[in-house]
């Protein structure tokens, strides 16, 4: 029964003609989590896509909502890092380290001598950037912009 599920979940997705998600990408877990909101489709949608690798596939063919002239920009990049990894990301921010914060931070751009600065914030403003009403990967990275414009040495760098 699953297998059919599955089956019948691709074919539906690679007829799509759907735009891909901003937040989490192209791939089945957009198509088949597609028009619901909230943070569970999300994460659901992103875990999809990430773990079964069919955004290569997409990509590759033009199928499940994916381009393939597409161009890859930074904020993308940011995107698709921060859809794929906001648990691990919620956690590292919560206490102000580890490997995925470390990741975004090299994204963002920041140097080595304000990472200190940037962890420090993220674990002190945690409530303000992963505030209720924050519930796409686009609000959280707003709001994580709007602390670090407050912060002297983090407002010269910008979210693309």
């Amino acid at each position: 029964m699953m297998k059919k599920l599955i089956v019948a979940a691709v074919l539906v997705a690679c007829s799509s003609a759907a735009m891909a998600d901003n937040d989490i990408g192209c791939g089945l877990g957009t198509q088949v989590w597609a028009g619901q909101k909230g943070l569970g489709p999300k994460v659901l949608g992103a875990t999809t896509n990430g773990t079964f690798g069919n955004q290569t596939f997409g990509i590759t063919f033009g199928t499940l909502g994916c381009r393939q002239n597409g161009v890859v920009t930074a904020s993308a990049r940011l995107g698709e890092f921060m859809g794929n990894n906001q648990e691990s990301l919620a956690r590292d921010m919560s206490v102000g380290q580890g490997e995925s914060l470390n990741v975004l931070a090299n994204l963002i751009g920041i140097k080595e001598q304000d990472k200190t600065v940037f962890f420090n914030a993220t674990k002190t403003n945690f409530a303000t950037i992963y505030a209720a009403n924050n519930q796409t990967t686009g609000q959280v990275l707003a709001a994580l912009q709007s602390v670090m414009a407050q912060d002297a040495t983090l407002s010269a760098y910008k979210i693309a």
